[in-house]
Order: structure tokens, then sequence, then C-alpha cells
């Protein structure tokens, strides 16, 4: 069962460290990719806490609940501290995309400096999704600031991202290239003014969905939900999706990702972290099922809960 908040180890019976991570589907086998921060956390005299960068995990599984570990699939750059994975600078929030043409796996991250003014998007590829994966290059998408990010790729092949820009002031989404390394084509700005960050977009009868949060550092805060008719049209800002205790504050965590269920009772896996700011180490993930009520958007919190891939009820406990 998923237990939302607890500690979670791997088959190693190591915790697992995959913060602000995504999963991609393939081949039947499920891949979470997340920032490994396992190491002391620093405070720094902005008051920013962060711990030195580590890289990008990898752990795979058949069923979500049991996770094998891959190693640090994307590790930081020890030797040059110019570089945008050395140690000193910031690792966020990876996901990764199949592109079916070239065969490749194609991992798109936010990388930043400790005081988070770099403020870019980084790609890295490689031919299997357990990599190892080469860092290619990094960019100002469309020529702005990129901090909080996340990546979609639609039905038709077509892939976009979506991250904060104007000092997370405004919200943008972008088409990337046809070969996923570089943004590309038609972009559009949205919610102005609104300050939203930790993107998770997601496909739902033919419409499009996010989940965002508000922009409060570590601090937990309400969850917002938008849909649109199109990637690039206008996106409609709506309400707290999440119900329970601790609704108004995310059930203490921050939205990451939003995973779809195969042959599952309901449609979604709403993904995100409890960050624990003085121990960044100790982040816990919180993992809920997101579904669909009279066209509005619903989380429910759920003390301990079952997915079952096939046509079954949702069993839950508390």
């Amino acid at each position: 069962m998923f237990h939302p908040g607890n500690a979670w180890l791997d088959m190693d019976g190591a915790p697992i460290q995959a913060h602000g991570g995504g999963i991609l589907h393939h081949e039947n086998t499920y891949y979470w990719f997340g920032e490994n921060k396992d190491g002391p956390t620093k405070i720094m005299p902005n008051n920013l806490h962060r711990i030195d960068a580590i890289g990008v995990s990898c752990y795979s599984s058949t069923n979500l609940y049991d996770w094998h570990h891959h190693g640090v699939v994307l590790p930081a750059v020890q030797d040059d501290p110019d570089h945008d994975l050395h140690t000193s600078r910031v690792i966020e929030r990876p996901k990764v995309l199949y592109h079916a043409p070239s065969q490749r796996f194609v991992m798109w991250m936010h990388v930043d400096n400790a005081v988070y003014s770099y403020a870019r998007v980084g790609v890295a590829i490689a031919e299997q999704p357990t990599g190892p994966y080469r860092y290619l290059h990094s960019l100002r998408p469309f020529g702005y600031d990129s901090r909080d990010m996340t990546v979609f790729q639609d039905d038709d092949g077509r892939a976009y991202l979506i991250f904060s820009m104007q000092h997370n002031h405004t919200l943008m989404i972008g088409q990337l290239s046809d070969d996923y390394l570089n943004t590309q084509g038609a972009s559009v700005s949205q919610f102005v003014g609104q300050y939203r960050e930790a993107p998770a977009v997601f496909k739902h009868a033919g419409r499009y969905y996010m989940v965002t949060s508000g922009c409060t550092g570590w601090d937990p805060n309400e969850a917002r939900w938008a849909v649109a008719d199109t990637m690039l049209g206008e996106w409609a800002l709506r309400g707290n999706p999440c119900r329970g205790p601790q609704a108004e504050l995310t059930f203490g965590a921050q939205s990451t990702f939003v995973l779809p269920l195969h042959n599952s009772p309901f449609p979604f896996l709403f993904m995100a972290d409890r960050w624990q700011p003085l121990s960044l180490s100790e982040s816990r993930y919180v993992w809920l099922p997101l579904y669909f009520k009279e066209n509005e958007m619903v989380i429910p919190w759920q003390e301990a809960w079952q997915w079952q891939p096939a046509a079954q009820p949702l069993l839950s406990i508390g």
C-alpha cells in the first residue's frame, strides 16, 4: 500500500532519493527520476537551504510500490566549478521523455547556482532509460529565466516545456524541437502575476490539465488546478483540488508530477514532495489518487491506500 508522507525504502532497504521527480512509463516498466539529496543540509547566508548537488537518481518498478535503485544516472561534476552540474550548483525537478524516432531518452531539468540567479534548463540524453545520461547543454528557454519546470509529451509526439519565469511572476508553455533537445516554435504566457510554480501537466478526455503551487519557498501552500483545450491555448485557473486535513496546504507537500494509471479504477496518480528544509535528505513523498467528479479535479487525502491495475474498486484505509 501507499502510505503518503511515511518513510519509503527501496528494494535494498535504503531511503528513496528521488525528490522533485517524475515517472516515465516505458515497455511495461515505471522509471522514477528525481533529485538525490542524500547529503547534509547547509543554511546559506541568504537563508536558503541546500545540499551540495549529487545528481539525478533513477529507480524502476513494475507495480509502483517496489523500487529498484539504478544509482545516480546523471552525477554532479566534481572538478569544474563553471559546469552547470558542479556540486556547488542546483540540479532540480528532472523529467525524462522517450524520443521514439531516435530511440533516445531525453532528460530536462532545472539547473541553477546556489542563489538561484542562473535560472536555466539543462538537457541530457541516454540510450537506455537507466542511463548513463550525457549532459548536452543548458539554455534560457525563449530568452527567459527558468526555475521550476516540467515537460509534457502529447499523443501526437509533440513535447512541451512548462516553466516559471520572470522570478516566478508568470508561467510559460512552449514547444520543444522535434528532437526534444531545444525549445523551438510557439510559446504562450499564462497566470501572469499569479506566482505559480511546481507545474504538473497531464491530459484527460481530450483536455489539458495542470496542478501548480504558490511560491512560499520550502513551506507548503494551497495547490490550484487549471484546464485548457490546447497546450498553447488559454489556461483557466481553478480552485484547490485537495480534500481532507491540511488540504489548504496540499497536505504539507508540493506538486511535482501527475502520472496516468493504465487499467485503473481511477485515472491518475498525484505525486508531491513533503519537504524537510532543515534536513532535505529526509523529505518524504505524498502520492495520492487524482480523479474528476462533476468536472472538478479531486485529490483526496488517504492515510493508506492501494492501487490495483485492474477494474477493481479503490481500496483505502483511513
